[in-house]
């Protein structure tokens, strides 16, 4: 019996534009902020830019997933006690499926302490409201290739980019002609095949 190829999954959901959330207890102030993101330098940016804006705050702590699979992730608590502010955080990121998304929560005292159980609640909560104004968008997982081919090519290379709906990142037409093309993961072995005639070589 032949086995059956399973067909490759190339898409997940993120958000289309930054969206913003709130929670209040006890005097506390929970300010969240949900971001569209691809990388951790991104990341960074964007926490220390909040850092810096929101510089009375006690704290900011974040979440982020990145990445088709999302195996790049971090959680952090910015000095509240343990597993109390970025895993809620993360927690509310996964359940709603979403990839390549940050969520910076920051957070004014009251006053009143809310304890273990209350911080979960907030930073849980104030993430849930800042995914819920969010607008879900799905996202496309791609490789580049850099195709190089000869100018009497150019017509059967042009062909199969409108097949597959490929829109070049970037392309030069001279003797030996180049386009860099984002492939659908779905698609790399048909892309492959259909190009055999050509230079094909994966960018880094």
């Amino acid at each position: 019996m032949d086995s059956v190829t399973k067909p490759v999954t190339d898409s997940y959901k993120s958000i289309a534009a930054p969206s913003r959330g709130l929670y209040k207890d006890k005097g506390s102030k929970f300010l969240s902020f949900a971001y569209p993101v691809s990388t951790e330098a991104q990341v960074k940016d964007i926490v220390a830019s909040l850092k810096k804006e929101y510089f009375d705050a006690r704290h900011h702590c974040y979440a982020y997933r990145l990445g088709l699979s999302g195996d790049k992730w971090r959680a952090n608590d910015d000095g509240e006690p343990s597993s109390t502010a970025g895993r809620p955080i993360l927690g509310q990121i996964l359940s709603a499926e979403l990839s390549d998304i940050l969520i910076v929560v920051v957070r004014y005292f009251g006053g009143i302490l809310l304890g273990t159980s209350g911080l979960t609640v907030a930073y849980k909560t104030a993430s849930a409201d800042a995914i819920a104004n969010a607008s879900i968008v799905e996202k496309i997982a791609t490789e580049t290739y850099e195709i190089r081919f000869d100018y009497l090519q150019m017509n059967d290379v042009m062909k199969v980019l409108k097949d597959l709906q490929i829109t070049p990142l970037e392309q030069s037409f001279d003797e030996r002609c180049m386009i860099a093309a984002p492939v659908r993961l779905r698609d790399i072995d048909r892309f492959k095949q259909l190009l055999k005639n050509t230079d094909i070589c994966q960018r880094a």
